[in-house]
């Protein structure tokens, strides 16, 4: 006489009060619960992942690298695409740094040019002194990003 089995085949662990499905959801849980940590924060698991000084990875003082003071013309700038950045020297070795997101509807500035930081989507122009409107339709001023300048080089702060 055959034995019929109830259960559908599978990994053996029905039997045990688990489902397939409800260990394959609760790793899937634990792997999401994992990744909704911020970078730096105590998870209580007493384990730190930073990287090691002096890594590729490793946070340099300063925070991430924009560019060189050498790139930045007196009286001009320079638009940080990747970064979403642009910086600018007024006058010699006054640098200032504003988001590169034009206020308007959100286009990023592609130059600086005489005074004045551009938007090619509707023509807004912004100061190179302050990154306020000189020349509409944004009315709001690019807002200001906080840079370290030191040794030729230009960081976010």
């Amino acid at each position: 006489m055959t034995e019929r089995r109830s259960d559908p085949p599978g990994d053996g662990v029905r039997g045990q009060g688990s489902s397939r499905r409800t260990v394959l959801a609760s790793g899937a849980a634990v792997l999401v619960a994992a990744g909704c940590t911020r970078y730096g924060e105590d998870t209580g698991g007493g384990e730190s992942f930073a990287p090691e000084p002096g890594s590729p990875t490793a946070a340099q003082p300063g925070g991430e690298r924009l560019g060189t003071t050498a790139e930045v013309p007196e009286g001009g700038g320079k638009v940080f695409t990747a970064q979403k950045v642009v910086v600018t020297q007024p006058e010699k070795g006054d640098f200032k740094a504003f988001t590169a997101v034009c206020t308007h509807q959100g286009c990023l500035v592609d130059k600086v040019a005489n005074g004045t930081i551009d938007c090619p989507c509707h023509g807004s122009e912004f100061r190179v002194t302050d990154g306020s409107v000189a020349r509409g339709p944004a009315t709001r001023p690019l807002a200001a990003k906080p840079i370290a300048v030191s040794k030729g080089e230009i960081r976010l702060a």
